[in-house]
Order: C-alpha cells, then sequence, then structure tokens
C-alpha cells in the first residue's frame, strides 16, 4: 500500500481519473485520523518506491485478495474513498507519475497564495 498525504492523495486520484483510464485507480483507503490516503498496488511496489513524501508498506502478500475485502476499513477511523468492489489495483507507474503531478500543483497553488498574502 502507496500512503500519501490526503490532499496529494486527493489530486491524485483526480489526475488519474480525468487521463485516459479512469477506472486505472484501485481502492483507496482514507484514514481521517492521520490524514492520508492509501493506494492499494501490486505486491513488490515497495522494492523500487522512491516517491518522496509518500511512503510504501511491503507485505509478504500471502493471503491478500482483493476480491471479498472487508466492506468495512481495516483500520478504525478510516473510510474508502474507492471501495473494494474490483480486483484492480493501481498501477504504481501511473500513480507515480499522478502523485508528482499533484505535488506540483499543490505546490504551485500555495505559492500563489503565498505571494497574495493569503
Amino acid at each position: 500500500m502507496v500512503t500519501v498525504p490526503a490532499r496529494q492523495g486527493l489530486e491524485a486520484v483526480d489526475i488519474i481519473r480525468r487521463g485516459a483510464a479512469p477506472a486505472a485507480v484501485g481502492p483507496v483507503l482514507h484514514d481521517g485520523t492521520c490524514d492520508t490516503l492509501g493506494f492499494l498496488v501490486p505486491s513488490g511496489t515497495a522494492a523500487a518506491w522512491d516517491v518522496p513524501g509518500s511512503a510504501c508498506t511491503e507485505t509478504n502478500g500471502r493471503g491478500l485478495r482483493i476480491e471479498g475485502l472487508p466492506v468495512e476499513p481495516p483500520v478504525t477511523g478510516s473510510g474508502w474513498l474507492l471501495p473494494p468492489n474490483t480486483t484492480e489495483v493501481t498501477d504504481p507507474g501511473l500513480l507515480r507519475a499522478a502523485l508528482g503531478e499533484a505535488a506540483r500543483m499543490i505546490e504551485a497553488a500555495d505559492g500563489i497564495r503565498e505571494a497574495e498574502g493569503r
């Protein structure tokens, strides 16, 4: 699972869904307590994940099935932003590009606010 700050993650979801493959976003978990989003990605992603400001949690992959994930989120205080209603997970390449674009958009928006004295 790739975990990112909620603001950047929400932008990334929007970027991917507006792209050529709107169904390319798999289940996404929103943790309101930590204000983060968690994207389910294929096993093995953690070994090569290097996106600043995010974390990719490695699992052993045994027993993980997307189909049949509980409707209730696995973490107290969290909720499904995009529920597990598909067997697909988010493509790490698409996610990496979307997170980069989201970070640039947020940086630009914050720069404008600072310039305007907000």
